[in-house]
């Protein structure tokens, strides 16, 4: 059995099967995950990554983002400073944001590797459909906790699970890319560990307040 790779509790157990792989949960921070040895390599992820076709002018897209980008909007400081984590090949969420007055730095691992920016300090961070790719969400959960000031927020976008029968039948799992799913359950542990503010907007937006 694998350690849980959000929390290290050594605590884990079977959650599901598919055709193509394992789901694991830790019994401590309820996060479900992908047995590690069953997921894409960098040059097989990537090349799923470029299929994606995330146009900043697309309406549709805008809306989508705007779930995350207005509730950060009415919490964050005017000309706050953010950085878009995750970002992918066509930045919008950013764009969004600066056309609001707000300053933005860009980090993708594959689109804009640029680690200088993840030096600096922010008033707020956004990560949206990013978190359910990370293969090493401990240590990206420190370095978000690192990176925002004291009473500066993180923004989350992901689809959460909500227990075995609906993760059976459920499309999001089934993205070669997805290797880890939050619950409600699994960001109440952080938020309870890491002393953070939580409030959950709808089904799957997630703000989070780092403490003062």
């Amino acid at each position: 059995m694998h350690n849980c790779p959000l929390c290290q509790s050594i605590d884990t157990e079977h959650y599901f099967a598919d055709k193509r792989r394992d789901y694991l949960q830790c019994r401590q921070c309820e996060l479900v995950f992908v047995n590690p040895d069953q997921r894409l390599d960098a040059a097989q992820e990537k090349a799923h990554y470029d299929l994606h076709d995330n146009d900043p002018s697309d309406v549709g897209y805008r809306r989508f983002l705007s779930r995350l980008s207005q509730p950060i909007l009415e919490r964050i400081d005017p000309h706050s400073q953010g950085l878009d984590f995750g970002c992918g090949p066509g930045p919008t969420l950013s764009l969004m944001l600066q056309e609001q007055g707000h300053t933005m730095s860009l980090y993708d691992i594959y689109y804009h590797p640029d680690k200088q920016v993840l030096e600096t300090s922010y008033d707020f961070i956004t990560a949206t459909e990013v978190i359910e790719h990370l293969y090493e969400p401990d240590r990206v959960w420190q370095q978000w906790l690192n990176l925002v000031k004291p009473g500066g927020w993180i923004g989350l976008m992901t689809k959460m699970v909500i227990d075995v029968d609906a993760f059976a039948n459920w499309h999001y799992k089934n993205d070669p890319t997805h290797v880890i799913f939050f619950s409600r359950a699994t960001f109440q542990y952080l938020a309870e560990r890491d002393q953070l503010e939580l409030e959950f907007i709808g089904n799957d937006v997630i703000l989070l307040r780092k403490a003062q």
